[in-house]
């Protein structure tokens, strides 16, 4: 049964005026981004933020990664509500709850406060992603526009990573760091003001009910995995994680149980099945996972390591999103003069080999390689992402769109979050690790060793030489930290070009599955 799409009386779903689906499409895009900008400002505002709220490293890793473990936890369970309630309404009851909630975490007034309001944040968040991908594959039926359409909403969420940087270092440099929030707002605002008016409603026509006891399963289920992930790396082997760890497993178990036996499961673990929808789903996890430590971490790199200001550090980083920009319009035109499995795998490829230049970074590199570096990996990862995603558009009937739209994105949060906790441990561990400088009282140096920011603030208060070898120290301990979490980064990336290659054999762009 196919679903049906609102439009004006007597226009069909099938043929609503192609102007007004690109329109809708624009609307779209806004709210992907949105989340594209949120996303990459907390990496430059990470420094102010140490130095007002004086996190400690892993509260600083908290603040860094909740809202992935939350938007992970409950991208499954939205895009599951959406097909149920109506995508449109979903999404811009999301927008607005998204832009109240950047205001409070804009203001908040301690690390635990910010830990907060960044996971209610991720909460919002999950319904943004699903429902865009959802009203798109109901919006575009001819496979070759569909395929344009996801580039354009994959070259728009690479354009919040790039506007994103840009934007929030100028405000950094003129106001303090919960600006760099409040400018979801006017964003948020044009969203839901047009899209009211323009984007049409569509859903499943018979659902079933929402099943609150597999929302529960799924977020507990993810979110203690993923802490036992972080806590055991940062840690090693606690009594907490290894609860965590066995919770955690023991509720996705469950999940996957209670949906293959409810007659109208919150996920239809049939769309497992399909092997390509499978091979795209674990690409985007493992090129996310690889990427998501080296991303989060050099922007303190730049800033902290080689000196630069918030905005040059945003543009320093315009590279990346410029290559995902064009690599993601471009996408679908190359994977049908290649392959599918020959643009997603070349593409991580491409990217593992970027992430391995990074091993032989000095806090001294010149940007020459630097820039290279970040270029050739937005233009592996903006060509890997936006094939997958129309992979698994294509593969699942258009009622079940926000279901399969909501594993995709959760692949790509869920990967997020265990690369900031596994990477960002490593880059943490060895960080923790270096020599108290001659000079330096032990007590100062274990104060550094919290994170970068607050040895950098540290030293500025340890007087002559002192204060000096004790930056150079902890500079060079955290460049260290980066080589090593790229060199893992890159062996991830490279492992999933390889499995990208033999899960997505024989996979073409608009194979859809026959509708009943």
């Amino acid at each position: 049964m196919n679903s049906k799409i609102a439009e004006p009386p007597g226009t069909p779903a099938d043929t609503q005026p192609r102007r007004l689906r690109w329109l809708a499409l624009a609307v779209l895009v806004l709210a992907v981004l949105l989340v594209g900008i949120d996303a990459t400002v907390l990496g430059l505002a990470a420094p102010f933020l140490s130095e007002d709220l004086r996190p400690s490293s892993t509260q600083l890793l908290w603040i860094g990664d909740v809202y992935s473990f939350v938007i992970a936890g409950l991208l499954v369970s939205m895009g599951s509500l959406g097909d149920r309630i109506g995508r449109k309404k979903l999404l811009l009851t999301g927008s607005v709850a998204f832009g109240a909630i950047s205001v409070l975490t804009a203001y908040a007034h301690s690390s635990e406060a910010m830990i907060l309001w960044r996971a209610l944040m991720g909460v919002a968040g999950a319904t943004l992603m699903p429902s865009t991908l959802a009203l798109i594959r109901n919006l575009f039926h001819d496979p070759r526009e569909r395929s344009l359409a996801v580039g354009i909403w994959g070259a728009m969420t690479a354009a919040g990573t790039a506007v994103g940087p840009v934007v929030g270092g100028f405000l950094l440099e003129h106001y303090w760091w919960g600006s760099v929030f409040l400018i979801n707002l006017p964003v948020m605002a044009v969203l839901v003001v047009v899209g009211i008016k323009l984007l049409p409603e569509s859903k499943n026509p018979a659902p079933g009910p929402w099943d609150l006891p597999s929302v529960g399963l799924s977020m507990v289920g993810i979110i203690a995995v993923v802490y036992a992930v972080k806590e055991g790396a940062a840690y090693g082997f606690r009594w907490d994680v290894a609860v965590a760890a066995v919770a955690g497993l023991t509720a996705l178990w469950g999940f996957v149980r209670r949906q293959l036996r409810l007659p109208h499961p919150l996920l239809d673990m049939r769309l497992f099945a399909h092997r390509g929808f499978t091979g795209a789903v674990l690409a985007d996890l493992l090129t996310i996972l690889g990427l998501s430590g080296l991303v989060f971490f050099l922007s303190q790199f730049l800033q902290m390591v080689q000196s630069r200001s918030p905005f040059e550090a945003g543009l320093a980083e315009l590279p990346a999103a410029l290559g995902s920009v064009t690599a993601g319009l471009l996408a679908g035109w190359a994977a049908r003069r290649t392959s599918v499995r020959a643009a997603v795998s070349g593409g991580l490829a491409a990217v593992g080999l970027a992430l391995g230049a990074c091993v032989w970074l000095q806090a001294t590199t010149g940007y020459l390689l630097l820039g290279s570096v970040l270029l050739v990996v937005g233009i592996g990862a903006g060509l890997a992402f936006t094939v997958t995603a129309d992979v698994i558009l294509s593969s699942v009937p258009k009622e079940q769109a926000g279901a399969a739209s909501a594993v995709s994105e959760t692949a790509y949060e869920l990967g997020a979050a265990l690369g900031i906790a596994l990477l960002g441990s490593v880059v943490t561990g060895v960080y923790r690790s270096f020599t108290t400088p001659p000079g330096v009282p032990e007590a100062t140096a274990e104060q550094a060793r919290h994170s970068l920011g607050e040895a950098v603030e540290t030293a500025h208060h340890v007087p002559g030489a002192a204060g000096e070898r004790l930056l150079t120290a902890a500079q060079d301990t955290f460049t260290e930290g980066l080589r090593l979490g790229a060199g893992v980064g890159a062996a991830i990336l490279l492992a999933a070009s390889v499995l990208a290659w033999y899960l997505l054999k024989g996979q073409r762009l608009g194979e859809i599955p026959e509708e009943e």
